[in-house]
């Protein structure tokens, strides 16, 4: 039988004391359970907070700062404490830890994208445990995930993980803050996400030292859905909480089902990552060709461009005032604007081109919603 792949996020709630720093005892315990998990063949990706907590007392900060400056500041010192602290306590274990530190605009980039996924296939080949954090110390609003829940969910989709384990300091997900009201519901399992479950979730953080509340977990859980993974977010103790969480046994929320859809790595950069530079809109043939006999979009079937793209960027294609899909196309807008509705054999001659394709469908994305109402 294949391993299953893993990802496990640990948050800052879940790495700190009192205080705010490094909780070394904490991290030893987390490195116990995902040394147990990894003895018992399961590959491991760890995405850990902790930067700006192991680095501040270095600084000379009493207490965790609150400015950007000071953060970012914390986390350049406390990136190598941290990893440090890790590849100590992995070694323990026989095994060999590796640092990633990723900002958003890796996941834009397809050429990043695919040496991630490239360096990340190859670490695991190699049964090293990667652990992953945002680049705290250069990372601007534009280029954040947010917190590390959000690039949990991205990095579980990309890597094709079989489930993702947020661990955090509550037990779950519940109808109410339980902390706040007693009569609060727990949610043992749920298949789906629902807007209602998603709307009466707040953002606030269960931690003073968390950058990421129970709103941000739901939201990268929805992400991890969409990108067919299962995901766990509870709590847990002890060097077996982790086997524990995969045989059902969690003290947590389990979400989605095993019938999760998920896209190849190409395909799942087109639908989530990529940067729109265009509209195709398409007729009806056109749009059932697309929709219903999983053909590509060839130049018969389009009606208009807007926007100025060339080969190779991504564009969404729409059918009347809805869009339907996006692609990776093969010509430029101002091909396209010149020779929409001919045939392929004339867009060819003109364009020297080989590819019939305007998009190939291999390049192409059905939008989910339009692809699941089709009976």
């Amino acid at each position: 039988m294949a391993k299953q792949r893993i990802v496990v996020k640990i948050g800052s709630s879940s790495l700190t004391n009192k205080q705010g720093g490094l909780d070394l005892l904490k991290l030893n315990e987390h490195t116990s359970a995902i040394a147990a998990l990894k003895k018992l063949n399961y590959e491991v990706i760890l995405i850990s907070s902790g930067a700006v907590s192991a680095g501040f007392y270095d600084l000379g900060y009493p207490s965790r700062p609150v400015t950007v400056a000071g953060k970012q500041a914390a986390a350049a010192v406390g990136q190598g404490l941290l990893i440090q602290a890790y590849t100590d306590a992995f070694r323990k274990y026989g095994m060999v830890a590796a640092q990633l530190l990723l900002t958003k605009d890796v996941f834009t980039n397809e050429v990043q994208y695919s040496n991630v996924y490239a360096t990340l296939t190859e670490l695991l080949k190699r049964d090293i445990i990667p652990i992953i954090n945002e680049n705290d110390t250069v990372a601007i609003d534009e280029l954040t995930f947010g917190d590390n829940d959000m690039l949990s969910a991205l990095v579980s989709g990309l890597v094709h993980a079989d489930f993702l384990i947020m661990l955090t300091d509550i037990n779950g997900l519940y109808n109410k803050n339980p902390k706040k009201d007693p009569t609060a519901i727990k949610y043992h399992k749920l298949d789906v996400l629902t807007d209602e479950i998603l709307n009466q979730t707040k953002h606030e953080s269960g931690s003073k030292f968390g950058t990421g509340g129970m709103k941000s977990k739901l939201l990268a859980a929805n992400m991890a859905l969409s990108l067919g993974v299962r995901v766990f977010v509870g709590s847990g103790s002890g060097e077996n909480k982790l086997i524990d969480i995969m045989h059902e046994k969690g003290d947590g929320t389990y979400i989605g089902n095993q019938n999760s859809n998920s896209f190849h790595k190409h395909k799942q950069w087109i639908a989530f990552h990529s940067n729109i530079s265009g509209q195709i809109f398409v007729d009806k043939g056109a749009f059932e060709a697309l929709m219903y006999q999983g053909k590509s979009l060839l130049p018969a079937g389009i009606d208009e461009i807007k926007g100025t793209f060339v080969c190779g960027d991504v564009v969404e294609i729409v059918y009347g005032n809805s869009v339907i899909a996006k692609g990776q196309v093969n010509y430029s807008s101002e091909d396209l604007t010149k020779l929409k509705g001919e045939s392929s054999k004339l867009l060819m001659e003109q364009t020297d081109s080989k590819k019939p394709e305007v998009i190939h469908r291999d390049k192409l994305v059905i939008s989910m919603k339009e692809a699941y109402n089709y009976e």
